[in-house]
């Protein structure tokens, strides 16, 4: 069985965490992790071209086969949610422009997989992605955060609802 290799991306404007496994039957491997940063002086424009850019070069790099978001957390702050939903976008578009399926996921739902509780505690998931993924060193929380993201679609991949939500078959 051809090994599936997955990306986890943790949306952000000023970092956007990445993180890339692989899975073979039920063997889980890590392959690399990191973060697309911004310049918080940029222009919105700017950002979004770098951003764009930086997932790019990621996506060409490593060769996925499948990707897997993190579903945006919405706040108080309405100015702060419309940048970070143009950052998902760029986040959801690069993957899709790339011909790959883009599974979503609620932040709950990483939480749960990855440490067992909906509302564990960011050390609390890098943690356990550090027992998960021993070889795996995220310099970052979002990078962390993207590795649980990919662990998460690894464990849920093959649910009815997905296959039927990437035009597959339940």
């Amino acid at each position: 069985m051809k090994p599936v290799r997955i990306l986890g991306l943790d949306p952000g404007l000023r970092r956007t965490g990445w993180g890339v496994v692989e899975i073979a039957g039920n063997a889980l491997s890590y392959v690399a992790c990191g973060s697309v940063e911004t310049d918080k002086e940029a222009d919105l424009a700017v950002r979004l071209a770098e951003l764009h850019q930086g997932l790019a070069a990621v996506v060409a790099r490593y060769s996925p086969d499948e990707a897997a978001v993190e579903e945006t957390f919405v706040n108080a702050d309405s100015r702060g949610a419309l940048k970070l939903g143009q950052a998902r976008g760029i986040v959801l578009f690069v993957p899709a422009q790339a011909g790959l399926p883009v599974a979503e996921y609620a932040p709950n739902l990483v939480k749960k997989s990855i440490v067992g509780a909906g509302r564990a505690e960011k050390a609390q998931v890098r943690m356990m992605v550090k027992v998960l993924l021993p070889k795996a060193d995220p310099a970052t929380e979002d990078a962390a955060d993207a590795l649980a993201i990919a662990i998460t679609h690894a464990h849920h991949r093959s649910a009815p609802a997905l296959r039927l939500a990437a035009g597959g078959r339940p």
